[in-house]
Order: C-alpha cells, then structure tokens, then sequence
C-alpha cells in the first residue's frame, strides 16, 4: 500500500470557504486513498489581508484572493501552475471563467491560482418587502426611507468607491499617478455619501456578511445596494428570510459593469513536497464537472462558467447566478502590484473618514491619489 500523503490546506470559515473544500478533498481522496487532507479556516478579515507568503510557509494548499497576487509573483511563494498542468486544461478553465475570474491570478506570464469562487458586488434585496433597484437614484431615495444596508467596513468601503467610478465610465488605478481625477472622484464621493448619510453608522463596522446577516434577519431594510454576493442568503433554511442577488444598480448609462471583482482562487505553495498532485487536486475542484455538482451542492459559490449556466445550480439559489451574470461578467479587475495591499487598507479609512465628516472630500480625493501614487513607490522600495 501507497505511503499516506498528508495535504495541510488553508480556506476562509464562512460555509462557502470552507464546507466545499472538505466535501472535495473527500472526494479527491476515494480516487487517491494516499492522500489525507487537513483543513484550517480563518476569518473574512484574516483571508482579505494575511500574506500569501506567511501562508505558503505552513500549507500545501491555499484558498487566496487575487489582489495578493502582486507580492506573490515577486516573492515566488506558489506555484506557478501552469507548469504543472496541461495546455488543453488551462485552455478549459480560462475559457470557462465567470468574467475576469482567470485572468485575476494571471500575472509575469504565469497562473498563480485556479478560481473556484466567483464574486463581485451586485445587489441584494428581500423580494418579499419590494423589488429590485435599477439606478442609483432609486438607491437614493430607499436610503431616505431608512431601508438600505450597506457594509462599509474596509476595505469594502474603497471597493463601493471602485465600482462606481468604473460604472460612470473611470475605472480606477488606470492612471498609476492617481486613484481617480479629481472631479469624477467627487461625483462618485457625493453620490455615495447621498446615501451613507441617510443609513445606520453601524454600517461602516459590517462586512457583506453582517449587512446581510440584518438584510435576511430584519423587515426595517430591504436592500444592501453593493454587496459581495454568499449565495448562501438565498438558500431555503439559511436564514429567517431569503435574499434575492440581481445586477447591481447603475450610476451611469452603461449598465451594470464596473463592479469591484472578488472571488477566490485555489492556490498551491512552492514549499510543498507534492507539487504534481496538489496542482492535480486544484485544477479538478476548479473545472465545469466538479463545480457543477459536488462544489455547488456543498455550500461552494462556483467561479466556473459551466456552472452558473447549470439550472440545477441556479434553483435552490432564486436564480443567483443568472441574475447577477452580467454584473460578474463586466466587472473591474483592481491593481495587483505588490503594493497595492497596503494602499487598499490606506484608502479605505480615506474613504470612511470622508464619508463620516471628518476628513473633507477635495482633501480626501487628495490622500487617496497621493497614497495610490505612492503604493507604486513602496512597490520599488521593496
């Protein structure tokens, strides 16, 4: 008998993080009875801002968010997958990416992750108490009702800011001198804080999953305008009531596209003493025929195309994947220069000090642009 192969990996605690990579690692080791999984979990906050590389020195595996990817392929702590997978494979999973999924973990030539979670902001709402906001302006007018949630906590905070300067046509970061130029900057800051002067300040404390947490538990809001879609919400049983996702609503004249990409990738470290398979395991739990069953049907949020298309996927969810497509699909990739981390935790306090009045907004535009600019800086200080 086969010596036993111990695989330590490391995901995120929500159900969504974690539940499908138990069910698939169960699966993995029928076919390959050598290999033993160990999972650890940690917190939304410790998965959006532990370095990949503090990682890749204890786990063979790691679920990893792709604006980390910067640092990772500068330091050589993973693995560059598409050394160890076959073309004809990374043909399938690029071409079966939800939006810009792949190209996230693609950067210096190589793939530094398979995505197995697609997210972006889109719009959550109880269709039990009203329906689905169009514009922006109809946001607008919820908040002034007292029925809008919005999950502020940084760095979800930038990302709002993110997604609507792409919506009106400035995706931000284009211009490695400034965030944004400074009049699009305030039409987007006056449209938000339209908004976040009218909602609970406990806001600026939630992350998507406490705003929806009040969004399912509680009939004095409706609708949470940019959330990262857990389509667990929309799950019969998940919560007192269910969530409805749909396409995020517009500033500008051009749909829904602009929204600030999320979403995980499969990531395998450099330091690991099994390359070949542990590269085996990621490129099966990311492809269309583990995706559309075993990862979908175990609390998983698929990130391949195949299985958004799949009705069987879509039905126990009110149709989440379908109707937020358009939204994943022409959304907006952040920077993923080395330095960018460290400006995404900066400007994100920027924008909530703006937001809550104690930093002015031409001042807050300023420090934002400054900060960016330097991001790039400390980038080649490093």
């Amino acid at each position: 008998m086969p010596a036993e192969i111990q695989l330590k990996g490391m995901t995120w605690s929500d159900p969504r993080g974690y539940d499908p990579m138990i069910a698939a690692s169960a699966a993995f080791s029928e076919r390959h009875p050598e290999v033993v999984f160990t999972w650890d979990k940690r917190s939304l906050q410790g998965f959006e801002t532990t370095p990949v590389d503090v990682l890749a020195a204890e786990y063979d595996l790691m679920i990893i968010d792709h604006p980390h990817v910067g640092a990772v392929a500068s330091e050589g702590c993973l693995l560059p997958l598409d050394e160890w997978v076959s073309q004809s494979a990374l043909t399938a999973l690029a071409n079966e990416t939800v939006g810009k999924s792949f190209i996230s973990y693609t950067l210096e030539g190589h793939q530094w992750a398979f995505p197995v979670d697609a997210a972006t902001q889109v719009q959550a709402h109880r269709s039990d108490l009203g329906r689905r906001a169009k514009s922006w302006a109809d946001i607008i007018q919820a908040a002034q009702q007292g029925a809008v949630v919005l999950p502020m906590r940084p760095p979800h905070s930038l990302m709002c800011v993110c997604t609507l300067a792409a919506n009106i046509g400035h995706p931000c970061g284009s211009d490695r001198t400034r965030l944004l130029p400074d009049n699009v900057a305030m039409t987007v800051f006056k449209a938000l804080k339209a908004v976040t002067d009218q909602i609970d300040p406990a806001c600026f404390k939630m992350d998507p999953m406490a705003a929806l947490d009040q969004l399912a538990g509680s009939d004095s809001v409706r609708i949470a305008p940019l959330t990262y879609m857990y389509k667990g919400y929309s799950d019969l049983g998940y919560r007192t009531n269910r969530i409805t996702f749909s396409d995020m609503p517009v500033l500008g004249p051009s749909g829904p596209v602009g929204s600030a990409l999320g979403g995980t990738g499969i990531a395998v470290s450099s330091q690991t003493a099994h390359p070949g398979l542990c590269a085996k395991f990621a490129c099966w739990l990311a492809g269309a025929e583990c995706q559309s069953t075993l990862y979908a049907s175990s609390n998983g949020q698929p990130g391949n195309a195949v299985a958004w298309a799949n009705k069987k996927v879509n039905e126990p969810v009110l149709d989440a994947y379908w109707n937020t497509r358009l939204t994943h699909e022409a959304a907006w990739l952040r920077p993923r220069h080395k330095g960018y981390m460290a400006f995404q935790e900066t400007g994100s306090e920027i924008v909530n000090a703006a937001l809550t009045g104690t930093l002015e907004l031409s001042a807050a535009i300023s420090a934002l642009n400054c900060e960016f600019a330097a991001s790039f800086n400390r980038e080649s200080a490093n």
